[in-house]
Formats: structure tokens, sequence, C-alpha cells
């Protein structure tokens, strides 16, 4: 709708420009109408709407005839090229509640090329031609008086013409011719022959006996037989020619009057290029091919066995003969590129185009050259779809793209093909991919031109992304409930981790004290054995009347008790030691100590007898135990 409204106030019948004028200014449509509308013509500011009549903002006849009379027309078209007479008479009507918006100076960039060199200009859009030619006498030492600029999309225009006037967009590209100067001897027959190579012909070919007349861009490198343009001697940018019918051997082009004011750029409509038949003579005879030794290469082999190499082969060819600029053809078989377009995630699946050329229709050539070579095309396609050509020239070629087409589209696609007319391609198949099957939107032919090639293209890819965003919400939820679902089996794995690590070290704790049990049974069975041996090894108790020496040992035990025996003086300290261990107090463990003074009589010699330890003839000790 804001397109629409954008035409109608400024007359700007092109739809590339348009948009591009829009997308400059963020798609507002007062800033982007005051951006093209001179200042001095002015533009009345308007709340447009959405919402409202199914007509738009402007509303139908009678609601403008009847806004008329209340409130004066925009003088948008006033500033409309004078070319356009059909929207020359297209005005804004303006409600009361509209006020006058202060236009701000709007800045263009031009990039100039002149011969090897090339220069950047930035002016405001009040500025004319001629002082973009004052900047350029400076930078290049080139007189104004023989200097042409060319490149204006609008045709030739004078030094006094001002730039708004032009509707240009932000980034212009020009050329200066300068005829009456020759190049400098510096300059290398090489270089010179190399920059006549990058360059585009315009051939203008009138069609006498039809009394029509052609325009057809050509690269440099093209060739007449063995003969590039470039070398052929015709006239740069643009040459005239006209086509008769053949009436002897010589060429059926001949060149005619030099007119190099002609623009280089042609925006003739597709719907132009009829036939060969029309002429009357075959299309091998343009330019003079009518031998078959110079018949132009197949753009794909036939019979290939590997589709890769193809779509190689294909891609090579159609840069050689319409230059690099054009789509990224995907190099793989039909299925990889259904692959790579339908089945990633929804965010990131794209529409597939499907091209298929034909080198026996007169509008292959026009199709390939005009709109899959224009930037806008190239860039859209290469920014949405996924691009996928097949050459069906050979009949070999043809059938096995029916093949390829039934077995992942159906009968229907395939059969629609067959319907299709050598004289109706190349076509170009747009295919979106859905949940059950994959769906072709639309079928475009050869006999189109480059503003409605991009509108069937955007139109496709509403509906695409549409279904993209239906597609991406069901993702989201599915992925959300798998996230959901992933979550519990994981709660659950570590819940069943958790049990089984803690049961784990139940089972190792339980096995422990098992353990430790059995060993501390197993000492105290020890310590037990140990005990009885001592407690049986020990001396019988001596009495008192056997008339030896005889030590009474009173021993305090840290528990409280007192263990108390006799021992004969002449016993070694080790007895006494053997009988404090049979009571469960081992010399290891525990050490015999005397009251006063303190000694430590574990230190002591063990064959010491109790005599010689002055423990006799009694004496109290107690048991302490080692740290």
């Amino acid at each position: 709708m804001i397109l629409a409204d954008f035409q109608a106030c400024t007359g700007i019948d092109n739809i590339a420009e348009a948009i591009t004028l829009l997308e400059l200014n963020n798609w507002d449509l007062v800033a982007a109408i005051n951006g093209v509308i001179p200042q001095e013509n002015g533009i009345l500011q308007s709340n447009f709407t959405s919402e409202g009549s199914q007509t738009g903002p402007f509303g139908d006849n009678s609601q403008a005839a009847s806004t008329a009379p209340t409130a004066p027309p925009s003088r948008a078209a006033s500033s409309s090229p004078p070319s356009s007479s059909s929207s020359s008479s297209a005005f804004c009507p303006v409600l009361p509640s509209r006020q006058i918006v202060e236009r701000q100076p709007r800045m263009l960039n031009f990039h100039v090329e002149y011969r090897t060199r090339s220069v950047e200009v930035v002016l405001e859009d009040a500025s004319t031609v001629g002082d973009i030619k004052q900047i350029l006498e400076t930078e290049l030492q080139v007189p104004v008086s023989k200097m042409q600029l060319k490149g204006w999309k609008s045709g030739d225009v004078s030094d006094s013409t001002v730039l708004r006037s032009l509707h240009l967009p932000k980034n212009n590209s020009l050329y200066v011719l300068t005829p009456d100067i020759a190049p400098s001897a510096t300059t290398s027959q090489s270089s010179v022959q190399q920059e006549s190579l990058n360059q585009n012909y315009l051939l203008i070919i009138s069609h006498r006996e039809a009394q029509r007349e052609y325009s057809l861009n050509f690269p440099a490198t093209r060739t007449i037989q063995e003969m590039t343009l470039a070398s052929s001697g015709i006239s740069f940018p643009c040459h005239h020619l006209s086509v008769c019918r053949r009436s002897s051997p010589a060429t059926a082009l001949e060149p005619t009057e030099e007119c190099t004011d002609v623009h280089m750029v042609s925006d003739s409509e597709g719907d132009d290029f009829e036939d060969a038949s029309e002429f009357g003579v075959d299309e091998s005879e343009i330019f003079g091919m009518g031998s078959s030794s110079c018949r132009k290469s197949p753009m794909m082999p036939e019979n290939s066995e590997n589709e890769g190499d193809a779509l190689l082969h294909f891609t090579a060819e159609f840069s050689s003969r319409y230059g690099d600029c054009h789509p990224v053809f995907f190099i793989g078989s039909l299925e990889a590129a259904s692959q790579e377009a339908f089945y990633g995630k929804a965010r990131d699946r794209k529409l597939l185009a499907i091209y298929l050329h034909n080198d026996d229709s007169v509008l292959s050539n026009v199709f390939c050259s005009q709109m899959m070579c224009a930037e806008s095309i190239v860039s859209y396609l290469s920014q949405n779809f996924i691009t996928w050509a097949w050459d069906v020239t050979k009949e070999a070629n043809k059938a096995r793209l029916l093949t390829m087409c039934t077995r992942h589209f159906g009968s229907v696609v395939a059969q629609t093909i067959r319907t299709y007319k050598t004289d109706q391609f190349p076509l170009l198949l747009i295919v979106m991919g859905k949940r059950t099957s994959n769906e072709v939107l639309n079928v475009i032919q050869g006999n189109t031109t480059v503003d409605e090639l991009m509108m069937r293209l955007m139109g496709a890819m509403e509906i695409f992304t549409a279904q993209q965003q239906e597609d991406i919400r069901d993702e989201d939820e599915r992925e959300a409930r798998e996230m959901v679902k992933r979550e519990q089996d994981e709660a659950y794995r570590l819940s069943l981790e958790a049990d089984r690590k803690k049961r784990e070290a139940q089972e190792r704790e339980e096995a422990e004290q098992v353990r430790q049990e059995r060993i501390r049974k197993e000492q105290e069975e020890e310590r037990e054995a140990i005990r009885l041996s001592l407690e049986q090894a020990l001396p019988p108790e001596p009495n008192e009347e056997e008339g030896e020496p005889v030590s009474k040992l009173r021993i305090r035990t840290p528990s409280g008790e007192f263990l108390e025996r006799r021992f004969l003086g002449s016993c070694k300290l080790q007895v006494l030691f053997d009988f404090v261990a049979s009571k469960g107090y081992p010399s290891d463990e525990f050490k015999l100590l005397t009251t006063f003074p303190r000694r430590n009589i574990t230190q002591l010699d063990p064959a010491w007898t109790l005599l010689e330890a002055k423990l006799f003839p009694q004496e109290t000790l107690f048991l302490e135990a080692k740290e």
C-alpha cells in the first residue's frame, strides 16, 4: 500500500527505483515523497494509515472528488518526469488536518568513471549537472566544454538540469566521455583493450518489415562470429543496427548511423522480444551465426552422469555468456537442493527457485541478460532462495529433469512442464516445502519484465513467510515440549544416579563397619590370646614364709582399681610388665610410674631385678596411657 501511494504521489513507475527510495527513508511515506519532490513545490504532510477503506489513504474516486473542493491538491505531479504521461496527472488529495513539512536537503553520491580513473562526488539534490562537471574539471583536468557526462537513467540532460528533478537514488554511477581528447600516450594499448572488454554495449536493432525497434545489452566479450564486440569497431556505448530478411549471403545485420548519446542501460519490456520467426530469419542467422561451427557451446552436456558436474558446467557457461553477476546456482542434485531449502530448522528454510533454460527459445538470451542478471533480482534470489538450474535444450536432459520432478514433486509438476512449448521457456519454478509435500507456488515464464518478476518473487515470499512463521511457532512449541521432557528425563536420571550413589555409599559404609568390626574382633582375640599366654607364663606368686626377699606391689589402673601381687625381689622387671599386660595394660600402650619420686619404670631395662629397680620391699605404682 505504501509503495502504491508513493508511486501515485511521485509519478515514479519503476518499482525497483521506488522501493530503493522508500528503503532509504525506512518506508516513511512522507519523508520519501519529500526526498523526490522539489522543495519549492512542497508537500503537505498527512497522517497516512492502513486502516479505513480497502482503497488506501486516497479513498475511491468519489472520495477524492469530495475532498478536492475543501483542500488544495499537492503539487507532487508537477515534479514528475514529463515522459510519464499517465502518472503526471496523479496527485495526493490532502485533508484539512495536514501541515506543511519543512524539507531537509538530500545528499546524493556519484561514482564517476573516466578511463582508468574514478571520482567520488557528493552534492545536494538542489545542485545542477553543471556543478558536477565543474568538480570533475578540477579532478580530471578535462575542460567542461569537451566533457560528456553519461549514465543518467532518464536519458541525456543539460548542464542546467537540477538533480532533484531527475528523481535520483542516493547512490549513482556515471561515466565521462571525451571524444575530442585522445587517450594519453602513457596508457598502454593492453590496458585500453582490457578496459574496453569490461564495458557493456547497447545494441538498438530496427526490424524494418515489422517497423519495430529492440534494445539489447551485451558485454564487450560477446562475439559476432569470431570477433568480440569490443574489437568489432562498433560505436560505444550504443550502436544502431537493422535486421531484414536475408536475400544474399551477406550478414543480416547492417550497421547504420552512430548514436553515442543513447544511454547504455535498457529498460525495454520483455514482451517486446517476440519469436524470431517474426523477423523472417532463423534465430541462428542473427549476427551472421548461420554456420554450425560458430554456434555457442551448450549450457549443459548431454547425458552427464553426475548432476553436480553438469551444474558446474552450467554455471561456467552461464558466466561466460552473461557475466559474473548472476544468481548463485546450487551445485548438486535436485534432492540435495530440496534438502538444503526445506529440511533445516524453520528459521533457516528458504524457497527453492528452479530455473529451466532452453537455448532453442528466443526469450532465453533476453531473460538471462535482462532479468536473471539484474542486480535487484540477483540480490533478492541470493538472500531468500536456493536457486537450482537445469538445461532442457537436449531431450535427454529434459527427460531426466521430468523424472527428478516426478520423484520429488509428483507427476502433476512434470506434466505441467511438458505442457510448456519451447518458445515459452525459460521457466522459473518457485517451490515451497510443506510438512507432507512440496508445493509449486508459481511458474514464471520467460516473457516477463524485471518489475513483474520482482513482484512475483515478492508475492511468493509473502506466502512463504506466513507459512514459515507458522512453522517456527510449531517448531518452538515442539522444542519447548522436548526441552521439558529432556529436563524431566535428566532430573529422573539424576535422581536415579543419586539413589544409586547413596545406596552404594551405604553399602560401602556397612561393608566398612563389618570390616572394622572384624578387625576389632581379631585384635581383641589377639590381645586376649597374648594376655592368656602371658598370664600362663607368669611365675607363681611367692609366699612370705619362703625366706626369700619378696616385694609387694600395689598398682593403680586408669579406672581407679588396684592390682596387688607379690614378686620375688630377684624377679626381672619383664615379669612385672608381663603381669600388667596380662591384666589388659600392655607396655606399648601404657607406662608404669612410681608416685614419689616420679619415675617411668617402663623406660628401665627389663632385665633389671625389682631390687635393682628399688621396688622392694613394697611400692605403689600407677598406670598411665601413653600419648
